[in-house]
């Protein structure tokens, strides 16, 4: 009897066995600490988002009250873009000397400044000083929050969590349009300069958390505070081993032996004044550097040339040339697109880190390639026709919903992301710093010429333009972008190397699926033709 119980219960601890065998691992709990973090340091992005919301309506007030032509609202409008890749290189090199933590308290220091200018400005000169401010403290902070970000993310969770910085410029943008709804009212000369002065709301709020935030790890082993450094990656890994497994990776890129368990340890080779990095990115770079050069300016490239900022800008006038007569119903229209905006990047943080970068990108840019040239063909039609056409006018204005939407989803955070992790260690800072200047060179570009361009080729032309640089975006993601989605930081280098990984990557998936496995004879085993 009892040997039966026993064999009883030896089959039920076997089938037990059997099913958690089969059972699907538990997922690793996500860290709140590098949630908080995230959050805090993404509020920098606040300030960008806000100054384009509000200069998208504050600017005709600015005309009116100033006696501005429309060159003169281009280059205000767009000064503010072309200073901030000034902070996006001082940032790079501040970062690495006084660490990622303090350089975010430098970028709300100096947009504090540029607020206060120009919400006390008494002429264009002024308000030009102002906003020349404002742009270098945007280049601080809009370098320095997605290299924090991803620095301090665990690789399960840092699509999702270094997508917050295009998360709050995305809400920065939405309160600039409802501080021109609110600010509305008031006498003219006073709503514009009450609009621009409350960006230094945010600011405050910034340095303010930063006090809660911990130094970004990498930055701390790149000083040799290995003891720091392990504090900070065991609150914000997924779990202790995860911890053990990024500071490892850390320490070799920072030429740290794997086996030094001090807390403070001298580094060998200091990546922080490292005078070679600049170098080793723009001068020899190595093949899977150049391809990594590549891939950051480019996707900050696109996402500035197919004409965002055109749209965010001047929605206004887009709004007004399609037949909305009413300041109300224009405000009302600005909000509906920055609550699209909010809404859609939300979705995106939550699918980074499910269906992957690549996927998302080529989707979202596929539909800003369709919103756009629908866009051109609607302003077209209502610009050669004499009467007013209500399907024309509703096209336009589901297409510019569209259009924030389909690159909210995908273009805009995924620039942000995707940049920041790719780099390796020691050329993480400034490589960083080089995407963000091309994307301001561009943000700027395209603010300061885009009412001369709708002018010189209509404004249906201007948009089909957007969308023919929009659809060499999509070829370019296509065949130069791999996917890095589950890859830790110091994983990355070895994803890049080929300009041509996606016709290699092609072949090595047929020659598998087809059994070709070539070099048995000789005792050494080669996947797939190499050519």
């Amino acid at each position: 009897m009892d040997g039966q119980k026993a064999k009883a219960n030896g089959a039920s601890a076997q089938t037990l066995k059997s099913l958690a065998d089969v059972d699907p691992p538990k997922k690793a709990p996500r860290s709140k600490y590098a949630f908080a973090c995230a959050i805090l340091a993404s509020l920098s992005s606040i300030l960008l988002g806000y100054d384009k919301g509000v200069m998208s309506r504050a600017q005709i007030y600015i005309k009116h009250d100033l006696h501005l032509s429309d060159i003169q609202v281009e280059i205000l409008v767009g000064i503010l873009n072309l200073y901030s890749l000034v902070g996006s290189l001082a940032a790079g090199c501040t970062s690495d000397w006084l660490g990622r933590r303090r350089t975010i308290v430098i970028a709300a220091a100096i947009y504090f400044t540029g607020a206060l200018l120009m919400g006390f400005a008494t002429n264009c000169a002024f308000l030009m000083v102002g906003r020349v401010v404002a742009g270098v403290g945007i280049g601080y902070a809009l370098m320095i929050a997605p290299v924090y970000t991803a620095e301090v993310s665990p690789a399960s969770t840092r699509g999702f969590l270094t997508s917050f910085p295009e998360v709050f410029t995305n809400a920065g943008i939405l309160l600039g349009y409802v501080s021109n709804y609110g600010f509305s009212k008031l006498p003219t000369h006073l709503g514009w300069r009450c609009m621009l002065g409350i960006g230094v709301v945010p600011s405050i709020f910034l340095t303010l958390g930063v006090l809660a935030m911990p130094e970004s790890p990498c930055w701390l082993v790149m000083q040799g505070r290995l003891g720091d450094a392990k504090k900070v990656l065991n609150r914000t890994s997924d779990s202790k081993e995860e911890a053990e497994s990024r500071l490892a990776d850390i320490k070799a890129a920072a030429d740290i032996p794997p086996n030094c368990k001090d807390d403070v340890v001298a580094v060998p080779k200091k990546v922080s004044h490292d005078s070679d990095v600049w170098k080793e990115l723009l001068v020899h770079p190595a093949p899977s550097v150049c391809h990594i050069l590549i891939a950051a300016i480019g996707i900050h490239f696109f996402q500035q040339a197919s004409g965002i900022d055109a749209v965010v800008l001047y929605s206004p006038k887009i709004f007004k040339k399609v037949g909305i007569k009413s300041d109300d119903q224009i405000l009302l229209a600005n909000i509906a697109v920055g609550f699209v905006k909010t809404l859609f990047i939300l979705v995106a943080t939550f699918l980074l880190d499910r269906i992957g970068r690549r996927p998302l990108l080529l989707t979202s840019v596929g539909g800003m390639i369709a919103s756009l040239a629908t866009l051109g063909f609607a302003l077209t039609v209502i610009q050669h026709s004499d009467t007013k056409l209500m399907w024309a006018i509703g096209l336009c204005i589901c297409m510019v919903l569209g259009y924030v939407a389909a690159f909210s989803i995908g273009m805009g955070p995924i620039t942000w992301v995707y940049s920041s992790e790719i780099f390796p260690l020691k050329l993480r800072a400034q490589g960083t710093s080089l995407g963000v200047v091309t994307n301001r060179v561009i943000s700027g570009t395209v603010s300061m010429t885009f009412l001369s361009l709708y002018k010189a080729t209509t404004i249906g032309g201007a948009f089909f333009s957007f969308a023919g640089i929009a659809t060499v975006a999509w070829i370019f993601i296509y065949f130069l972008l791999p996917e890095t989605q589950g890859k830790t930081l110091e994983e990355m280098e070895a994803l890049f190397g080929n300009l041509c990984w996606k016709f290699d990557q092609k072949r090595k998936d047929e020659n598998l699926k087809g059994g070709n496995v070539e070099g048995e004879g000789n005792g050494h085993v080669q996947l797939g033709d190499r050519g």
